[in-house]
């Protein structure tokens, strides 16, 4: 599943879901490399 994370205030990442870390954050795969962040969350409509 594809997941959009904040890595800093003004970037964001986005790439398959590999897990949920004890802090909160997620970590994603985007080719080989691995990033953890802040999950961004959906906004309203």
């Amino acid at each position: 599943m594809l997941r959009t994370i904040a890595v800093g205030s003004c970037v964001s990442v986005q790439g398959l879901f590999e897990a949920q870390l004890e802090n909160g954050k997620i970590v994603v795969r985007v080719g080989d490399r691995l990033y953890a962040g802040q999950p961004v969350t959906k906004k309203a409509a």
